[in-house]
């Protein structure tokens, strides 16, 4: 039996026998009428206390810091929020974060736009670096939080328009046992089913297990997906002072890699939303993650504290994908091609933080020294999709009225596949004090410095390449309080993109001596804690990308450079304002709502694009709002808006893919304190919409109206 039948069938199991053992203890308790009345006391646990609004996050600092004392745009996802929304995915939550946009991945991975800048790679679990293209799953995490802006300080390379961090659920020692399974049904054959299991061993150890399996088909004809995934995670404390934490994860994708429609005429073209171009039997994508964590945390009796953390991962992922090209100008006939690639990589990351808070004179600091030091090695293997066993020979086409690809399918490397390995390495270190000058005026400064060094072999020609970039990346931000509850701000981050590449793959002959891309960020803003339990936020900032590697226009001309020469550029330009609103406006309504303005233009022309061309992927304007609101102790609704504005497919501006609004609901009973069930209806009026895309001829449709049931135990 496969591991994830496995885990369904125990979770199904698991809520039987707990309904089970409470009828079991409602006889057990049933009292002689003779005798008197006993009432025992019955321990009562606040679900949703939280709600959706969080106070601090330690992954914009590295320390634990008031989101109100942090001068950079920073939005956290509560798992109450996530719960409620019933989002499982990095596509599905990042909608309600204003800012962050999503792409097509090529439908085999998540694909995030921050601030203009999209990224398969800028991805961190507990502050610890996750960047290899993959799916990830919400199963086993508390919260998602969403540094917006280079934070190159913190996170080292990479994250050129921010980052996402997500903090895991951990076992931790006294906390009082608790038992929860989560079964969910959907529209298009959806079945998931989630555990979270906490039993209490002693006040010194811990261990919590949790876990996934779903099994999913799909509004698009042919796609299929089904993951399985289990995380159990211990912790011990080492004396009063000391706590040790260890976890294990194992995490399998497995789904049909779907590339969505094409374009016609400048638009997506005009189809049904479920048909498939290309062919989905010979579409799979593969993903499997085997990743051991550790952290020790210890408290010295000066208040100085200590974190040393270590993930060692191993991620192997295979896709392919047979997809559709261009239309043909009669709008019959569609190109269509095909290729896979195999990639391994293994991860070694450590991290050491010292925290201590001493005072000179007046005046307060909180300093962090930190060192970080990891290894990875990546493979890749890419080979293209042929109609001939003999050679490279493109696959035709198909007409409009019948997109999918029956011909024969061969597969071989082509002069430009990619067969290569590369060995990145990494020794940092950083310091950063937060200095409170005054009582209401603070400070936020800091940098780090990187060794970072890659070795690239390509196996196809023997070529070796190896680059070394020396980075230093500082980071200012003043935070002023007119009052306790507001802070105005204001803050200069930087980010570097070695010439390696966000996936370690990108080096060559023509660009590995150059210097790497850079990405400055000027931000301002005001944070007002309205209430206890209520935040708003506003900023408004300015991106520069500089040094992007474009061919020289003169290369190859008589008395030019060779011909394949780079020169290095300013990129392009964001200016944008977020707005947003979090919390309880009163006890029964939860919410959170953001806006944002974006605009972006390229700064130097290139061979495809002129100066001033608005950047692809960048909806000038966007705006969500979910809100939450409880009738009573058992009923509660939920309410959901989403709207993007028209945006890009490329860079060349042909394409666009509509604005478009949607509404999402949700209806919530609780039963008791153990059994809890919801129901979510996404796209509630059915919209047709195109959610996302990879480029002109890659478009996704936006799923029509859903329905997901879910019901959860917890004991």
């Amino acid at each position: 039996m496969k591991p994830g039948l496995i885990f369904y069938h125990l979770s199904i199991f698991g809520t039987i026998a707990l309904s089970l053992a409470s009828g079991a203890a409602c006889s057990a308790t049933e009292t002689n009428t003779d005798a008197p009345l006993v009432l025992e006391l019955i321990e009562v646990r606040a679900h949703r206390a939280d709600g959706y609004n969080a106070k601090h996050a330690t992954g914009a600092t590295k320390t634990s810091t008031l989101l109100l004392d942090t001068p950079q745009s920073v939005t956290v996802l509560s798992k109450n929020f996530l719960a409620d929304t019933a989002a499982t995915s990095i596509g599905e939550a990042t909608r309600y974060m204003p800012g962050v946009g999503v792409a097509q991945g090529e439908g085999n991975r998540d694909t995030i736009v921050l601030r203009g800048n999209s990224s398969t790679s800028d991805y961190f679990i507990d502050g610890l670096r996750d960047d290899v293209q993959y799916y990830r799953d919400f199963y086993n995490m508390e919260r998602l939080e969403a540094l917006k802006g280079p934070a190159g300080m913190i996170f080292g390379r990479g994250g050129p328009g921010g980052v996402l961090n997500r903090i895991t659920k951990q076992a931790t020692p006294g906390i009082t046992s608790f038992y929860e399974v989560s079964a969910l049904v959907g529209s298009w054959e959806q079945y998931r089913t989630t555990f979270d299991l906490n039993p209490a061993i002693s006040t010194d150890t811990a261990v919590r297990l949790t876990g996934v399996y779903e099994d999913a088909g799909s509004y698009r004809d042919g796609v299929q997906v089904q993951r399985e995934g289990i995380n159990p995670t211990f912790g011990f404390r080492l004396g009063e002072r000391t706590l040790l934490r260890a976890g294990f994860e194992y995490f399998h994708d497995e789904r049909v890699a779907d590339r969505g429609v094409p374009s016609f005429n400048g638009k997506p073209f005009a189809t049904d939303a479920s048909t498939f171009f290309g062919d989905p039997g010979h579409s799979p994508t593969d993903s499997d993650v085997l990743a051991f964590t550790a952290s020790l945390d210890h408290a010295f009796a000066t208040g100085a504290t200590l974190r040393n953390s270590t993930r060692c991962a191993t991620y192997d992922k295979f896709y392919q994908n047979v997809f559709p090209g261009a239309v043909n100008p009669a709008g019959t006939q569609i190109a269509i091609s095909a290729y896979n690639q195999a990639t391994t990589r293994e991860n070694i990351f450590n991290q050491t933080d010292y925290v201590v808070d001493f005072s000179t004179g007046s005046v307060e600091h909180k300093l962090l020294l930190g060192i970080e030091i990891g290894r990875q090695e990546t493979e890749n293997f890419r080979a293209t999709g042929s109609s001939t066993a003999s050679g490279i020979t493109p696959l035709g086409n198909v007409t409009t009225a019948n997109p999918r690809y029956t011909g024969p399918l061969f597969f071989s490397q082509n002069a430009t596949d990619a067969d290569n390995q590369s060995l990145a390495k990494v020794a940092a270190v950083y310091v950063q004090n937060q200095i409170k000058l005054l009582s209401n005026l603070q400070l936020i400064a800091g940098a780090r410095f990187d060794h970072f060094t890659v070795d690239f072999t390509n196996h196809r020609t023997g070529a070796t390449l190896d680059s070394t970039n020396d980075l230093v990346t500082p980071r200012a931000g003043l935070v002023f309080k007119p009052v306790e509850q507001v802070s105005l701000y204001g803050s200069y981050t930087l980010s570097y993109v070695p010439r390696a590449g966000e996936q370690l793959a990108s080096l060559s002959d023509s660009n590995a001596a150059l210097e790497p891309e850079q990405f400055e960020n000027l931000e301002l803003g005001a944070k007002w804690d309205a209430t206890e339990r209520l935040s708003f936020t506003a900023a408004a900032y300015q991106l520069e990308r500089y040094n992007q590697a474009i061919t020289d226009p003169s290369a190859g001309t008589a008395g030019g450079p060779p011909a394949g020469t780079l020169i290095l550029v300013d990129g392009q330009q964001v200016r944008g304002i977020e707005l947003a609103g979090t919390g309880h406006i009163n006890r029964r309504w939860n919410m959170t709502a953001g806006y944002t303005y974006q605009d972006g233009k390229t700064q130097s022309a290139t061979s495809a694009v002129p100066a001033g061309t608005r950047i692809h992927q960048l909806p000038r304007n966007t705006f969500s709002l979910w809100n939450r609101y409880d009738f009573n102790s058992a009923w509660g609704a939920g309410l959901g808006v989403v709207y993007r504005d028209e945006l890009f497919a490329a860079a060349d501006n042909a394409v666009t893919l509509p604005a478009f609004v949607r509404y999402d609901a949700a209806l919530f009973y609780r039963l008791n304190q153990h059994l809890y069930a919801q129901l979510n209806v996404e796209n509630i009026f059915d919209t047709g919409y195109y959610a996302s895309a990879h480029s002109n001829n890659n478009i996704t449709p936006g799923a029509p109206l859903a329905i997901r049931l879910g019901v959860t135990a917890r004991f």
